[in-house]
This record gives structure tokens, C-alpha cells and sequence, in this order.
């Protein structure tokens, strides 16, 4: 995959600015693809975009395929005619207190939830018929998850449970005439959520547009695994590793390492790799389609999973007592590129990374991730040192498992007898300069291709604003950007950087 020398920034869709909660694809969304345009920014990264399952985790989703509810925007509900202007004050006077800095997925839940309820019973009472026949194309067209997946969310709220063994018998094993029988009860439901896809789905494409005109690319992240309390689990059990009840065997998770002594158990179900391939990968096939037709640039997460991955028997308590088991390898990215063409994808390739891994990455073409946090531990090993950095990279001051890169340096301690190579690195940068653009400036100068700065380092905080801790279950994914920092002196400074190091024009 090619990548034009750019640069670009990392913030999700949540941490935007807005009055409902936590941001969306609205008008803050958009104000931010002005504020990168003006900054001479041409990549926007977020993370995954699902339905959140647990802690808001944009990792733990209960659909491979859909959209977050909590991101559809009711100021353009509004535009759109699906909500009322009175409807639509009753919401903003409800969000008032909500504190503009920190994500109140709480709130945002009510207001969405019931803003969504009035737009679908506005759209069955006034939808004109060309606007019911777009809804149905759009059915149509993604029949292919969204019938399991509408059904999977309409028993999940039926049964009060996603954990949907624990559902009726022959839902559980998915029997045609019981699938079809929930399906007939359910029917109203099921198309109240066929219609929250249909409405997310319509301002993500308005939102892609908005940034394609602007010159903005818009940068995914697709989690390898997907949580067990999911459609695609539900509706595909024969491709992952299940008992007869339909609870995991084997589960993932990462072994000790850098954010956790006793590794981070994910308690996602493992794939069964071998009927994968005996379908010639439809399934990753048709998720990869999926991906690559909403963004242009796509991170796949976990990606050493593909050449090995960290098993844990499911009733363990924590990660530690896994073994590595050999992945499929290039074969479910081979069989893609054969029906879609060259994959733009950037391999997430840190934490325990053995050469194989890296060989994987090569034998596919792309790119992998270098972090300015990860590459001053020693002097010894220089793999994450900017002036290291290959063309065919994409280079990071942090990620949203990180610090910010200002925590970070607060933090740091060298204990080493040989002269610290992070002192060393930033007496070549304008010490008139805060730390953070001090920091910034050495991955822009980097050689890698694209460099991404989560906004939280743009803006010099500290760990206040950290995004995740991994490993902690709670407190994570509440920072927010206020409006007023995205200024127009930040867009103005970072342009000017951008320009320095050849990454716009």
C-alpha cells in the first residue's frame, strides 16, 4: 500500500465536541474536518464505530457491521425533518449539565434513545415514498447482517441480556421456524433498529463526503476479535470456538507484558480458524468490503493475532496461564485482496513482536506503527526512535493505550548509565518550543510516511486527558475537546509544522 508523505490526527468520534453527551457526526464533526483542513492535516483516525458493549469500549461491540446510536447527530435529525425543533430543545434542556470536557455516555444514552424513538415513529407516520423506498434499498442492500443483527438487538432487549445463551433453546441453536417465529413478534422492533442503521449510515456517508471534498482521508480501526454478546457470534457460531451451549471454549487476551503483570484477558470468543478457511474466508471477506467501502484508510488492531495469538481457557481468571497459537497468516488478507483489490490497511503491530510478525506484515504490504513512547526505554533498542523510523510506516507520539505524551515525560525515569537518548534526541529540536511540540516535531521529521498525533498531545495535557488504561475495566474513554481548543493558533502552528516537514503543500 502507498502512503503520501501527510500527516494527520487521532481522535474519536466521542471526543468531539457537542451538546448531547459525547460528540457524533454532526456539526462538531464537521467543524473538526474544517480545523484539520485549516491545519493542513490530511487524515482524520477514530476508533472503531460499533455498538458499544461494556464500559463504552469502542473494543468491545456487539456488531462487527453496525453503527453506535449514541453518534448519530440530532441537530441533523433536525435538518433531516425527523425530529422537531421543540423535541430537539426538550434534549438540549435535559443535556445542560453535562460537563463539556468528559464523556457522559449516560446522558447521551436517554437523549439519543429517545430522539431516535420519535424519529422512527415520525418516519412510519410522514416518510414520503421515495424515502421509504430508500429505506428499503438500504435493507436490502445489507441483508446480510442487518436482519441478524436488528433481531439479535431486539431479543437482546427482549431477554434483557446479550449473553444470548441464555436465551430461549431453539433461538440459542437458531432454528428456522423459532428464528422466524421471533422475528414475526418482534417485527416492530426489528425495524426500529434496521431504521437506526438507516439513519447512521446516512450521515456517516454525508460526513465521508464532507471530508473527501476537504481533502480529508477518514482512518478506521477494525478490532481483530468481536465480543461473544454479538449478532456475528450469534448469527456465524460455527466460526468461532464454542461449546454445544453456545459459550466460549477459548477466549482472547494478550500475555503479560507493558500496561499489564498479568496480561489483559478480552473474553473474546476465538475464531475457529479452520472453518474459516474451509468458506474461503466469506466472513472476513465480506467484513474487510464492509470496512474499506466506509473508510479509506483502515488499522487493523491486533494484527500479530494473524500470525499467532494468545489463547485462554474461558474460565480462567486472568491472561497469564494462555499459549500462543499459530494464526491463519496471510491467507484471510489473501483471499480479500483477490476479490477487493489492494487492502489500505496499517498493520497495529506493537507490543510482543517477534520477526515472524514482522515478516507477515512485509509478505502483505503493509505498513506498521512506530511510537516516540515506546522507543526511549534503552539505547540498546532503537526500533521506536524516530530517526529509525522506515518510509513505510505510519509514526505515532502515542495512541489512545498511551499516556499523553506530556504524562508520559512526567513519568519518565532514566536509570540506565549511558547518556539518555531522549535528551540527546531533543537537543536537535527549538528548545523555545513547549515539550510537546518539541515531541511532535521529531515524529513529523521522521522518515515514516504518515504521522498521527492524538489531539490530546497537539494540546500538551497531561494524563488527565488519557483516553484508556488497558486493563481497567472502568473510568475510560471520558476525555473531550472542548470547542474553543480547537482554535484557530493551534490549526495555524500545527500548519506551519506540516509544512516544514514536507507533509502538505
Amino acid at each position: 500500500m502507498h502512503l503520501d508523505r501527510s500527516a494527520g490526527v487521532l481522535l474519536h468520534v466521542t471526543s468531539l465536541p457537542g451538546a448531547f453527551g459525547v460528540g457524533d457526526l454532526g456539526p462538531g464533526a464537521r467543524r473538526f474536518v474544517d480545523f484539520l483542513e485549516q491545519a493542513g492535516q490530511q487524515v482524520w483516525q477514530m476508533l472503531p464505530l460499533g455498538p458499544t458493549v461494556q464500559g463504552h469500549s469502542p473494543y468491545s461491540c456487539y456488531s462487527a457491521f453496525a453503527g453506535n446510536p449514541l453518534l448519530i447527530s440530532l441537530d441533523d435529525l433536525l435538518d433531516a425533518g425527523w425530529l422537531s425543533s421543540d423535541e430537539l430543545t426538550q434534549l438540549q434542556q435535559r443535556s445542560r449539565a453535562t460537563d463539556p470536557a468528559v464523556s457522559d455516555y449516560a446522558q447521551a444514552s436517554l437523549v439519543t434513545h429517545q430522539a431516535l424513538q420519535w424519529a422512527f415513529d415520525r418516519f412510519l407516520q410522514q416518510a414520503r415514498c421515495e424515502q421509504f423506498d430508500e429505506f428499503e434499498s438500504f435493507c436490502t442492500e445489507r441483508k446480510w447482517w442487518l436482519d441478524d443483527f436488528a433481531l439479535f438487538v431486539a431479543c437482546m432487549t427482549h431477554f434483557k441480556t446479550a449473553n444470548w445463551p441464555r436465551w430461549d433453546a431453539d433461538l440459542v441453536h437458531r432454528d428456522p421456524v423459532a428464528v422466524a417465529r421471533w422475528k414475526e413478534r418482534l417485527a416492530k422492533q426489528v425495524e426500529y433498529h434496521q431504521f437506526v442503521q438507516y439513519l447512521f449510515q446516512t450521515q456517516w456517508s454525508a460526513l465521508r463526503d464532507y471530508a473527501l471534498r476537504r481533502g480529508v482521508k477518514l482512518f478506521g480501526d477494525m478490532p481483530i476479535f468481536v465480543a461473544h454478546g454479538s449478532a456475528d457470534v450469534w448469527a456465524h457460531q460455527r466460526l468461532f470456538c464454542l461449546r454445544a451451549d453456545g459459550q466460549p471454549k477459548s477466549v482472547a487476551g494478550v500475555p503479560p507484558d507493558y500496561f499489564s503483570k498479568t496480561g489483559q484477558l478480552w473474553g473474546n470468543p476465538q475464531y475457529d480458524w479452520h472453518t474459516l478457511q474451509k468458506t474461503g474466508y466469506q466472513w472476513w471477506i465480506q467484513r474487510l468490503r464492509a470496512a474499506l467501502d466506509a473508510f479509506d484508510l483502515m488499522r487493523i488492531d491486533h494484527f500479530r493475532g494473524f500470525e499467532a495469538y494468545w489463547e485462554v481457557d474461558a474460565a480462567a481468571h486472568t491472561a497469564a496461564t494462555g499459549r500462543w497459537v499459530a494464526g491463519p497468516g496471510a491467507a484471510p488478507f489473501e483471499a480479500a485482496q483477490k476479490i477487493l483489490g489492494e487492502l489500505p490497511i496499517v498493520a497495529e503491530d506493537l507490543g510482543l513482536i517477534t520477526q515472524p510478525v514482522h515478516d507477515l506484515r512485509d509478505q502483505l504490504g503493509f505498513p506498521g506503527m512506530r511510537v516516540l513512547q515506546f522507543g526511549f526505554g534503552s539505547d540498546e533498542d532503537d526500533y521506536h526512535q524516530p530517526q529509525q523510523y522506515p518510509e513505510h510506516s505510519v509514526a505515532y507520539t502515542g495512541t489512545h493505550d498511551n499516556s499523553t505524551v506530556v504524562g508520559w515525560f512526567q513519568q519518565r525515569k532514566w536509570k540506565h548509565e549511558e547518556p539518555d537518548p531522549l535528551q540527546q534526541a531533543l537537543a536537535e529540536c527549538n528548545a523555545d518550543d513547549p515539550l510537546h511540540w518539541q515531541l511532535i516535531s521529531m515524529v513529523y521529521a521522521s522518515a515514516s510516511r504518515l504521522a498521527m498525533v492524538p489531539m490530546q498531545d497537539l494540546l500538551g495535557l497531561d494524563d488527565r486527558a488519557r483516553l484508556n488504561f488497558p486493563g481497567r475495566a472502568a473510568g475510560n474513554w471520558r476525555w473531550r475537546c472542548t470547542e474553543h481548543q480547537l482554535s484557530p493558533d493551534l490549526a495555524a502552528r500545527l500548519r506551519e509544522l506540516t509544512f516544514k516537514n514536507g507533509r502538505c503543500t
